[in-house]
């Protein structure tokens, strides 16, 4: 499987020729490749996760596909046809088997409502907790994308996060509100905390892939 990381929480995942995308938010630049996808996974609701104008775009060239999301997506996308899924559930698109866990967004502030989320397992090998720390228990992941800079996080809550996971190998993502400087530091600790679990840390820019 071939991974490429977007700008913020884009990602793009590719198997036997297809495609999945997960989370093309607001963040993320219009994408410009958008042959042979086979379906999209939206972990939230939040602009930063998913648009209108991302939807459309990917639908205008591969009409029909599903989109996943939990409750809270179906209700924000209502022009959009959404699959709702929720933790412990498992749906299948194309080459890619999707495995789902948590279900509530990470605490940003006691004022701020607690909304879905989903962290989505694919293939039982590559793991990413959209806005969460959901550890998916049991799972031996392979590749995890991790959350590295964000409202919610702070980054000893994520590195135990990862020292949860203990990933054979992990990425950063969620990276668009750290600073150049800012997001060096936070690799290095989520370097730290994948290594602790005998993993290794990738770090990864907009446009970068790695192969699982």
């Amino acid at each position: 499987m071939r991974i490429t990381k977007y700008e913020h929480a884009c990602l793009s995942l590719e198997e036997g020729g297809a495609r999945l995308i997960v989370d093309p938010g607001n963040f993320t630049a219009p994408l410009e490749d958008l042959a042979g996808i086979a379906a999209v996974m939206l972990t939230h609701e939040h602009p930063d996760h998913w648009t209108a104008a991302q939807l459309q775009r990917i639908l205008e060239h591969n009409p029909g596909i599903p989109i996943f999301g939990p409750a809270g997506v179906a209700a924000a996308a209502k022009d959009f046809a959404i699959t709702a899924v929720a933790p412990g559930d498992t749906v299948a698109a194309g080459p890619f088997t999707l495995r789902f866990f948590g279900g509530v967004h990470a605490v940003i502030h006691s004022s701020i409502p607690l909304i879905d989320n989903v962290g989505v397992l694919v293939n039982d090998a590559f793991y990413y907790p959209g806005d969460s720390y959901a550890v998916p228990e049991s799972v031996d992941v392979q590749l995890l994308a991790a959350p590295i800079g964000a409202p919610w996080l702070k980054i000893g809550e994520a590195m135990d996060f990862v020292l949860a996971v203990a990933p054979r190998r992990a990425f950063g993502t969620h990276d668009a509100s750290l600073s150049t400087r800012g997001l060096a530091m936070h690799r290095q600790r989520l370097q730290w905390a994948t290594e602790r679990g005998g993993g290794t840390f990738e770090a990864l820019d907009a446009g970068d892939t790695t192969t699982l």
